[in-house]
């Protein structure tokens, strides 16, 4: 029998197993942008070259993208709470890895064991969320889950920019670690287990590879697309277009298997029937999207700011906050926004001030921090209202026990988004910094040898040599000649990202009504009913 007082005590635990589930969600949201501040001084310290640079922060969202589906069957078999405690262990072993790596090859293999870590907590704490809460108590939920996505992406590059500066990068990684000691501890015990008991054993191993080689066969092209060129290398055939070929060609059959094995009544990692769902397909796709314009440009931006402007690691993240204050604060509207204009209304005014922001950073670089921090925080309240209420129109239709194979889908779409924008935008942004240079290099009358010295340096480099080039009295007609042409690369890739959250926005304008939209409710006229 319940009484009053245990029924509010049961509802403050749940509110708490949620605080909890947000932290861990902040962790692996946040360590996918924490390192882009960071990154110059990774690079110096342990010699990271323009691949390097890229392969650290995609290869982190490219295994989590790659697994999560496989993550998202296993938490609904074995238990969610449970996937949600190992991946935040593995995600704290991998952080003191990373923490400790002493060159390239092991930084990016602790960070593809952070993935790993990653992709297990994500499908979990999604249908977490999905049971433990109903209703209107469910919307507000997610907002708070959206909230640490917007919020914490952006300030991971604040807090990785304060650790570079004042301790070392290292840090920035060991953080994790208490961190994830408390969102255990808080799981364990706020946190109810809830499994699907529906589902057969066993796991698609097939399908696991094929879509995991597929995805990495064309991120793997993409990025190396800036070494290799798109057709041809050093007189010969590039492996590039056979990367992507052959990686649309697995996903394909991947495709193909899937449809085989479910007619024959088999296990498969995906049920692409979900896609028959239009809120959970046109959500997917403008999830998708909208990862690849925004992460593209958390790639870019620091990298710009440090190379060409003049900012350290601190200074870039301080201007960078503005993004984390607009996504704060929108993300406290939601609910009242929400009562206004409906869960699609929201979330397409955040997609329309995204793209507006974006575009407009475009056209002002290089300006000063001032106004580059307020474009960034009008980009942040776009954040926060797009990404809380994207995820629940996603789900909106989803049935409560495929809620964990649903999330791992959705989920799948954000990461390879954000391993496909730090892949495109970064090689486009490496590619036209390069050719910038070379002409600059050229056209100032630079011997052709001494051109190409100067172009490998800085490109190698990202643009993260400038500095040091524009120190020294020799080269610094070189470092000025570098930096325009790395503004003018980021000019043009940060516009390519305004239009793919254009794009994005475009999606959702095929996300059917619902009955939320169609009878949008007034909105609260208190603080305590919007909570």
């Amino acid at each position: 029998m319940h009484t009053p007082g245990s029924t509010a005590v049961l509802d403050r635990t749940r509110w708490i197993g949620l605080v909890g589930i947000a932290l861990g969600v902040a962790l692996v949201i946040m360590d996918a942008t924490i390192a882009n501040v960071a990154l110059p001084v990774v690079s110096r310290d342990l010699g990271l070259n323009a691949t390097e640079t890229q392969w650290m922060n995609a290869i982190y969202s490219l295994v989590f993208a790659s697994l999560i589906l496989l993550a998202g069957r296993l938490s609904d078999l074995y238990g969610r709470r449970l996937l949600f405690v190992v991946g935040l262990t593995i995600f704290m072993v991998a952080s003191l890895g990373v923490g400790t790596a002493q060159n390239p090859t092991w930084l990016i293999g602790a960070r593809l064991v952070q993935g790993i870590g990653a992709a297990l907590v994500m499908p979990s704490t999604l249908s977490t969320i999905n049971a433990m809460f109903h209703g209107r108590e469910r919307g507000i939920a997610f907002a708070v889950y959206g909230s640490m996505i917007g919020g914490m992406a952006a300030v991971g590059p604040l807090l990785g920019g304060w650790l570079a500066t004042d301790f070392s990068w290292r840090w920035a990684f060991w953080i994790n670690i208490p961190f994830s000691l408390a969102a255990v501890a808080i799981a364990l015990r706020f946190v109810p287990e809830t499994r699907d008991t529906s589902l057969r054993r066993g796991t698609d191993v097939l399908g696991t590879l094929l879509a995991s080689l597929g995805m990495g066969a064309i991120v793997y092209g993409l990025i190396e697309s800036s070494e290799y060129g798109w057709l041809t290398h050093d007189g010969g055939p590039s492996p590039v277009p056979f990367a992507l070929a052959g990686g649309m060609l697995l996903l394909a059959l991947f495709v193909w298997v899937q449809r085989r094995r479910e007619a024959a009544d088999k296990v498969v990692l995906a049920h692409l029937d979900l896609f028959a769902l239009p809120t959970f397909r046109y959500g997917a796709i403008a999830a998708l999207i909208v990862s690849l314009g925004e992460f593209g440009m958390l790639f870019v931006l620091p990298l710009l700011l440090q190379g060409a402007m003049g900012y350290d690691a601190i200074g870039t993240g301080w201007i960078l906050v503005a993004l984390a204050g607009g996504t704060f604060v929108s993300s406290g509207m939601v609910p009242r926004v929400t009562g206004l204009l409906g869960k699609r209304g929201v979330v397409r005014l955040g997609l329309l001030l995204e793209a507006l922001a974006i575009g407009a950073l475009a056209l002002a670089l290089p300006a000063a921090s001032g106004l580059i921090a307020g474009i960034l925080a009008v980009y942040g309240l776009g954040v926060g209202f797009a990404t809380a209420q994207l995820t629940n129109i996603i789900l909106e239709d989803v049935p409560v026990a495929e809620s964990g194979e649903a999330s791992g889908m959705q989920t799948t779409a954000r990461q390879l988004g954000t391993s496909l924008g730090i892949a495109l935008l970064g090689g486009l942004l490496i590619s036209g910094l390069a050719s910038g240079t070379r002409d600059g290099l050229e056209a100032a009358g630079v011997p052709p040898a001494v051109v190409e010295q100067f172009v490998d340096v800085v490109r190698d480099s990202v643009g993260t040599a400038i500095p040091a080039l524009a120190a020294d009295p020799a080269t610094a007609e070189v470092a000025e000649i570098a930096s325009d042409a790395l503004i003018d690369a980021a000019k043009r890739t940060t516009g390519i990202a305004a239009g793919v959250l254009v794009l994005g926005l475009l999606a959702t304008l095929a996300l059917p009504r619902s009955a939320d939209d169609d009878e949008v409710p007034a909105p609260p006229t208190t603080g305590a009913a919007a909570a």
